[in-house]
């Protein structure tokens, strides 16, 4: 069953190497860590919710906002074979009932703040940017070659948006839903800015990343996204 239905658009995707130890407190019971070529990567992305159904049902003024989260990826066993997926450190939305949903239904980590964007494309190139505010304006930008291209086996790219399960660590056990979607193209990423505090938006643990640069900076089309009903797992 469905729990959502809608279209995530523009995803703007900086990915930065962090040490394990960090992510620990934050792994779900019965996952364990996923790691690129031995690296340990968290992401922070910002991307368009398109035509928003909850149950089947548009929400007045829920339809089309921004989003941006701070997400590490995880696996875990089950049958012989890996579900590959994501843990959430926090999510941002512009929308106060969204954040009271996911973080009743699904015991997410949904913060409601001003958020805005912009998206213009001129001639080959495409200018994206996601802003949102607590006491300053935050914000993330990506400027790349408007011609999207196919998703290449075994890249960064596919690690990154190849996780089709979302995690969430609950007091006594792990939630588990999973997100349907077809594989993603993306646009080559020609420059980038970021202006955020990591450690005063996500928490001390974090500060790490306000020292170093990205290892990488994507921007991926996206596509219509089907998110199924929570399942609980020991």
């Amino acid at each position: 069953m469905n729990f959502l239905k809608a279209e995530w658009r523009k995803l703007a995707i900086f990915n930065y190497e962090i040490d394990p130890e960090i992510l620990i407190p934050y792994l779900p019971a019965g996952t364990e860590l996923d790691f690129y070529r031995g690296t340990c990567y968290v992401s922070l992305i910002g991307f368009m919710f398109m035509n928003t159904r909850m149950i089947g049902l548009t929400i007045p003024f829920h339809r089309n906002f921004e989003e941006v989260n701070l997400r590490f990826y995880v696996k875990k066993k089950e049958g012989g074979s890996w579900k590959r997926g994501v843990v959430f450190i926090k999510e941002i939305v512009p929308k106060p009932a969204l954040s009271l949903v996911a973080n009743s239904v699904y015991k997410e980590h949904y913060q409601t703040l001003p958020m805005n964007h912009m998206m213009q494309e001129n001639g080959n190139e495409l200018q994206i940017r996601y802003s949102w505010k607590d006491e300053n304006w935050h914000s993330m930008e990506v400027t790349a070659e408007s011609r999207a291209l196919p998703m290449e086996s075994d890249s960064e790219f596919e690690f990154i948006t190849e996780h089709y399960y979302g995690f969430t660590k609950m007091k006594n056990r792990t939630s588990e839903y999973e997100v349907c979607h077809p594989k993603w193209n993306w646009y080559p990423v020609k420059g980038h800015q970021l202006h955020l505090n990591f450690q005063k938006m996500y928490g001390p643990g974090f500060a790490c990343l306000d020292e170093q640069q990205p290892l990488s900076v994507m921007l991926a089309e996206g596509s219509p996204v089907e998110v199924k009903v929570k399942k609980y797992v020991a």
